[in-house]
């Protein structure tokens, strides 16, 4: 006579009091994906982001559901995913506020983010093609257009994209798994002083990209040092009006 198969993780004659203990409790199913929520998620995220919802702003979820145009379940639960990974502060009493980042947050983030860029680099002076270096300027081109025009979302957004073909030319998955995320944050923290580093930060990325296309790891790994660390010194160094 066949014997039943054991259940997982059984290996004594217990077995049946488990599978019975199981059967009595409540079920507890794998969740399927739910679109609308990751994408209520997405959509906080990136209003946090580019500070259309300011550090320190009351969250309320009835206003915010009406914007996104939802239910107000999708956004109760966006918003208590975003509390357990720091873009959120949920007050009792109060409600949902957009978490105000610490300097020394700040400090240790955009140092994190040069060690790993600066590493990128180094990697993406020794793999790049001349494809790739096109590229790269055309990324440049477009950032310094979008700073000739003040126009300061497409300053972020170009920087974001220069950036983050530097990672993907490293070849390094692991390394671009980890600059990927830190990147939104990295981003929430540019923001603010995009406009002040200006010309001068797609001077530094002419600088990096002519290094990368000559090859020079060494050259390229010391510019995105020193080009990282400057915009850290501008986050701490921006007007105190610009501190939420």
């Amino acid at each position: 006579m066949n014997q039943p198969t054991p259940f997982p993780g059984d290996v004594t004659t217990g077995r049946r009091g488990s599978r019975a203990a199981l059967s009595g409790a409540a079920a507890k199913r794998v969740e399927r994906p739910a679109p609308l929520r990751q994408a209520v998620y997405e959509a906080l995220i990136d209003l946090i982001v580019n500070r259309t919802l300011q550090p320190g702003q009351h969250l309320v979820e009835v206003e915010l559901a009406e914007y996104l145009g939802v239910s107000r379940q999708p956004v109760r639960e966006a918003l208590q995913r975003l509390q357990t990974e720091g873009w959120v502060d949920l007050r009792p009493a109060q409600g949902a506020f957009v978490h105000m980042p610490t300097e020394e947050e700040a400090d240790q983030l955009l140092s994190v983010r040069a060690v790993l860029e600066t590493h990128s680099a180094r990697l993406a002076a020794e793999r790049a093609e001349e494809a790739d270096v096109d590229h790269l300027w055309e990324l440049q081109a477009r950032g310094q257009a979008a700073v000739e025009v003040n126009d300061i979302d497409g300053v972020v957004a170009a920087n974001a994209a220069l950036h983050a073909f530097v990672t993907k030319l490293s070849g390094n998955t692991v390394l671009a798994e980890m600059i990927g995320m830190v990147d939104r944050r990295v981003r929430w923290y540019y923001t603010p002083i995009a406009g002040r580093r200006g010309a001068d930060s797609w001077i530094e990325h002419a600088d990096l990209i002519r290094a990368i296309s000559a090859k020079d790891v060494e050259l390229a790994g010391t510019i995105m040092t020193q080009h990282t660390d400057r915009t850290r010194q501008a986050y701490h160094d921006r007007p105190r009006g610009d501190r939420a």
